[in-house]
């Protein structure tokens, strides 16, 4: 009776603390989430992609391109953008994502003018440039008649001399500031009417010189107060070192990130309470325990992604959720390896000891294995890619903080509580007539699928998927995104229905080559993409046409086939780096067989996913490859998992000597990792297919390309990857045995603890 108590004492004593606990955090959570920094695809705004040219043809150095980075920094603080993201991508092309601007021209008007200041005469010859003035030298002032005027302070006073006199000497007198003068375009002879007028003309002042001086310069013109002070800020932020052409931009309005935002929202946290269900409906009280964590976690990815500084952005939040079914894969793991204890008779507390002991390699290799895949998507990727890559990263660390070390913790107390150790069930789920009855450790399979039998069966199914995606791609091509075709999209939201034949007619007449057009929710919002590459000036055009026909919401994105092709050769570089990442790392782990059968998989799962993108005619974009990329992470994970299990178990076998004997480990491995496969897959597709129901439109070709991946993904560890091990290592059935240097030193270790 006195136990009784005191176990429900430390149980009562342990929840309370869990609950504080989760309080604490969840009360932490929503500060944390609202001061972390939004990408302007949750929150609207501008981003532009530059290529940098060096001025007269000069080569592009890394100082000019720093250099440049550095103006275009100072450039932002004049358009009041709190949180710019300046990114320099290559040897020769800057990024700028600027959220929350609403005025995209006056963004690519100050962010790209040269604000090279010259003297000059009459004639266009040039007399000084802006290194006689003193750096910072341009202020606000007022004329003696209250008008705003530039005051430029004079630094090379001696120079500044000689020239004015020289000048009061010539006939007319006169001296001529320009800012950025082209030599094949501007000229005085064409601009002396409008000189003075900022918003017309590059020249700002034509002022007459009686005698030659050194004092302060003032410069008049007909500005208004706000020309003024983006004359004063461009003057201020210094010439660009470097030529900009702009090959890439993308508008979205404040209210498409909001939207995309609190979708994405709704549907991240339906999938983690679908897992965190499905958990505690398979695992009882464990389960609740691996809730927890999953709490714990998903808080700390965006405490640590806040402390870093990330800018959070759809693919980001895509692979948060992601990473939670990923996570929950650590603790699938340790519990189905404590349940195979405890069906093999052991109590409750070796069981737990044990089974966390023998999955922690497995979680380990696993994690790392997906690491690789991270870490070389975060190198390779651009943009909303290596933000998906940087949170991914995030994710895998916080994984073996939370839901290895903290899970295992947490469920370590509710054990030592005393409460479980006759209520097994409650604890773990498992069936009680399962529990000390098995004797022999290949009778815990609960599946009797013959894997090996069968595999000629599973390899002709994926072959044939495999040949029907090569015939459609060989005869339609992919549907390539704008990403990797060039041209531009048009996103429409309307507060009208809009038909569709109508508009399409419209952009025709417009001459506008119309690729795809499809209604996104409703027939008030549209999606188009043209290969045409808009620059700046017909962006604005277009836009304003459409808003003013439709009465709606414009965004433009356009990609430029230099970013088509760049973009292109990265996405081929991470695939092909990311698979020889993963078989060096394997090769080593196991051997070279088991590497060589889990890239062969992968293959298998890239191709599956293309193929089933080519006979459907989804969209092959960006977010494809960073999709295909995540899924070579998750089924490496699975793979390693069934590797893992195979060599455990030829280990305890400890002389293979037959092929047969090698077929029935194969099978057996097959057969225990069978449900904590299909667990695993079920609760990483669930916060996925919730992205896929109520997610943005702009992260749909990502979700498809999980959804299916992660099918294949699993498919391929099963019945793919271990089969193909098994043909390879069929004339060498007496060498699978055989241990690595590190397993030999495990040993050892182990016997002398």
């Amino acid at each position: 009776m006195k136990k009784n108590i005191k176990e429900k004492n430390k149980l009562s004593k342990l929840i309370i603390k869990l609950t504080i606990l989760v309080a604490i955090i969840i009360a932490c959570f929503i500060p944390v989430f609202q001061n972390i920094q939004y990408g302007l695809d949750l929150q609207g705004g501008f981003e532009v992609l530059y290529e940098i040219e060096g001025l007269d043809g000069k080569k592009i150095t890394s100082d000019m391109l720093n250099a440049t980075y550095k103006t275009l920094l100072k450039r932002v603080d004049v358009l009041g953008v709190s949180e710019p993201e300046i990114t320099i991508e290559g040897n020769n092309k800057i990024r700028v994502k600027l959220a929350g601007i609403t005025n995209e021209d006056d963004a690519r008007q100050i962010l790209s003018t040269s604000a090279n200041l010259t003297f000059r005469d009459t004639s266009d010859n040039l007399l000084m440039n802006a290194d006689v003035l003193e750096s910072a030298a341009a202020k606000k002032s007022r004329d003696d008649n209250g008008l705003p005027v530039v005051a430029l302070s004079v630094k090379d006073k001696d120079k500044f001399y000689e020239v004015t006199s020289n000048v009061s000497q010539t006939s007319d007198k006169t001296i001529v500031i320009w800012l950025d003068f082209d030599k094949d375009e501007d000229s005085f002879a064409k601009e002396s009417n409008k000189c003075g007028a900022l918003s017309d003309s590059k020249c700002l002042s034509a002022a007459t010189v009686k005698q030659g001086f050194a004092s302060d310069v003032i410069i008049q013109g007909n500005f208004t107060d706000e020309e003024v002070d983006t004359l004063v800020e461009l003057i201020n932020s210094g010439s660009l070192p470097t030529k900009l052409n702009e090959i890439s931009s993308r508008t979205v309005d404040a209210s498409f990130g909001g939207d995309a935002l609190s979708k994405t929202l709704i549907s991240g946290a339906i999938g983690i309470l679908l897992i965190m269900a499905l958990m505690i409906i398979i695992y009882r009280v464990a389960g609740v325990v691996s809730s927890i964590s999953i709490l714990i976690y998903t808080f700390l990815v965006f405490l640590v992604f806040y402390l870093i500084g990330g800018v959070l952005t759809l693919p980001g939040l895509a692979a948060v959720v992601l990473g939670i079914g990923m996570a929950v894969d650590s603790s699938v793991i340790s519990f189905e390896k404590i349940k195979e204890e405890l069906k093999l008779g052991k109590d409750l507390k070796y069981a737990v000891k044990n089974g966390n002991k023998e999955s922690l390699v497995t979680i380990l290799d696993a994690n790392i294995t997906t690491m690789i895949v991270a870490i070389i998507l975060f190198i390779f990727g651009e943009s909303s890619v290596k933000g998906f890559a940087t949170m991914l990263i995030i994710s895998l660390i916080v994984t073996i903080l939370t839901m290895v070390f903290l899970n295992r913790v947490i469920l370590n107390k509710f054990v030592a509580t005393g409460r479980y150790d006759k209520k097994l069930t409650k604890l773990f789920g498992i069936n009680k007539n399962k529990i000390g009855t098995i004797k022999n450790p290949k009778d815990t399979e609960n599946v009797k699928i013959d894997f090996v039998k069968n595999r000629g069966k599973f390899f002709a199914a994926s072959i044939l998927i495999i040949i029907a995606g090569i015939i459609c791609t060989s005869v339609f091509g992919l549907n390539l995104g704008i990403d990797y075709r060039g041209g531009s999209t048009i996103t429409i939201d309307s507060e009208n229905n809009i038909k569709l034949d109508d508009l399409e007619k419209y952009l025709k007449d417009k001459e506008y080559n119309v690729n795809e057009m499809n209604y996104i929710n409703d027939k008030k919002n549209v999606y188009i993409k043209i290969d045409n590459v808009l620059n700046k000036d017909e962006i604005k055009v277009l836009g304003d046409e459409l808003e003013s026909k439709y009465n709606a919401k414009t965004d433009i994105g356009v990609v430029s086939d230099m970013v088509k092709k760049e973009l292109t050769k990265n996405a081929i570089l991470s695939i092909i780096f990311a698979i020889i990442g993963i078989i060096i790392y394997v090769s080593i782990r196991f051997a070279f067989t088991y590497g060589f059968s889990a890239v062969v998989a992968l293959i298998h799962d890239v191709l599956i996913v293309i193929s089933i993108f080519s006979i459907f005619r989804f969209e092959v974009s960006t977010l494809f490859i960073a999709a295909i990329l995540a899924i070579l992470g998750y089924s490496i994970n699975d793979t390693i998992v069934c590797f893992d299990k195979i060599r455990e178990n030829i280990g305890k076998k400890g002389n293979v000597k037959t092929y047969k004997e090698l077929t029935n480990i194969v099978n057996t491995s097959l057969r225990q990792t069978f449900t904590r496969s299909i667990i695993t897959t079920v609760t990483t597709m669930l916060p996925v297919i919730m992205l896929l129901l109520f997610a943005s439109h702009s992260i749909s070709t990502f979700n498809i390309a999980m959804l299916i991946g992660l099918i294949a993904g699993t498919y391929s560890s099963l019945f793919i990857a271990c089969q193909l091990w098994l043909i390879l290592s069929k004339k060498n059935v007496d060498k699978v045995n055989k241990k690595r240097f590190y397993e030999t030193v495990e040993d050892e270790l182990d016997e002398k603890v």
